[in-house]
């Protein structure tokens, strides 16, 4: 896919139909995000997704993607051996190079990047100076990506890794029990938390100042068996964790099914806000892809929809008044 198909793709999708929203009918929000955000290509085809579609991501960065091995062989993630990262790490500086590109260019289109931390190790048990330590590392390596590959950062960088970067998802959804891990976002800056699993679409809570979304289960399957609604889950439910090509196209239907039925069912009534995870690893010969793919360009076009990001989805919420306050979950 070229640059030049997104170019035009982007200048389309301000061209899409746009209606007066009807008071006592809300638009119904679809978020979608990326964890770990690192795979070139998945970049450039998920931001040409978004393009034609007149839609909006959340990318959740590994911050282990923008380290060379000089900066490899100095990290050192709480209560892990220096040099450990359970997703890796860059493989060249030209890696990098492409990655940054791509990382700028969907923040000017609009997409939210947001922080996965850095080596993928489950928090659950961190403390909050744990938590703090691992946002510290992000912070810096953010703010240094570009002179460590030798490259001129573009205006504005500094201002995004300062201030723009609003988000945080626990690697494996793993959020610590208690405020340590909340205290550490709030000094990090963050303003809301992608962590949690609701039993169906929920709207989030606010704690503390952090807001919380939930990624939610939804019925999946001939049995309608509820799951939560990311590509890894069903992975593991349709081929046990094992790439299974063969059935990649049974694999796609039942994953779209299970999208647009919960999709359905929130358009069709209270109009939650519905989640939806993947990660930039194409699962069983790319069926969970191609399933989004499908669900935004059937949803996305509507005058009464908007598939936009976490941080574009808050003031909507807040708007709508639906935005509820907890000293605790």
């Amino acid at each position: 896919m070229s640059r030049f198909f997104l170019s035009a793709c982007l200048a389309a999708s301000f061209l899409l139909p746009a209606t007066a929203e009807a008071a006592d009918r809300p638009k119904q929000l679809v978020i979608i995000s990326f964890d770990g955000a690192h795979d070139n290509a998945l970049w450039l085809k998920s931001r040409e997704m978004a393009a034609k579609n007149g839609a909006h991501f959340t990318y959740f960065l590994s911050c282990t993607f923008l380290m060379n091995d000089a900066a490899k062989k100095a990290y050192q993630a709480p209560h892990q051996k220096r040099g450990k990262s359970n997703v890796g790490f860059a493989q060249s500086d030209d890696e990098i190079r492409e990655r940054l590109g791509n990382i700028w260019h969907a923040h000017l289109e609009g997409h939210d990047i947001s922080s996965h931390a850095c080596g993928h190790f489950d928090g659950r048990q961190w403390s909050e100076a744990d938590w703090s330590a691992e946002y510290a590392t992000f912070h810096a390596t953010l703010k240094n990506a570009w002179k460590s590959v030798g490259l001129e950062e573009p205006a504005g960088w500094q201002d995004l890794v300062d201030h723009g970067i609003k988000g945080f998802r626990a690697p494996y959804l793993s959020a610590t029990a208690g405020a340590d891990m909340t205290a550490a976002e709030k000094k990090a800056g963050f303003s809301y938390d992608a962590s949690l699993v609701t039993k169906g679409p929920a709207m989030p809570v606010e704690e503390d100042d952090i807001i919380r979304f939930g990624l939610p289960l939804i019925p999946e399957g001939p049995n309608e068996k509820p799951i939560i609604g990311m590509d890894y889950n069903l992975f593991v439910r349709h081929s046990k964790g094992e790439e299974d090509t063969a059935d990649s196209a049974e694999f796609e239907a039942r994953a779209y099914a299970a999208f647009r039925e919960a999709f359905d069912k929130q358009y069709a009534g209270a109009r939650i806000p519905l989640q939806l995870g993947f990660h930039f690893v194409e699962m069983n010969g790319g069926a969970y892809w191609r399933a989004l793919d499908r669900l935004v360009s059937d949803v996305c076009h509507r005058a009464d929809v908007a598939c936009i990001s976490y941080s574009e989805a808050i003031p909507m919420i807040v708007a709508r008044g639906k935005l509820e306050r907890a000293s605790g979950l």
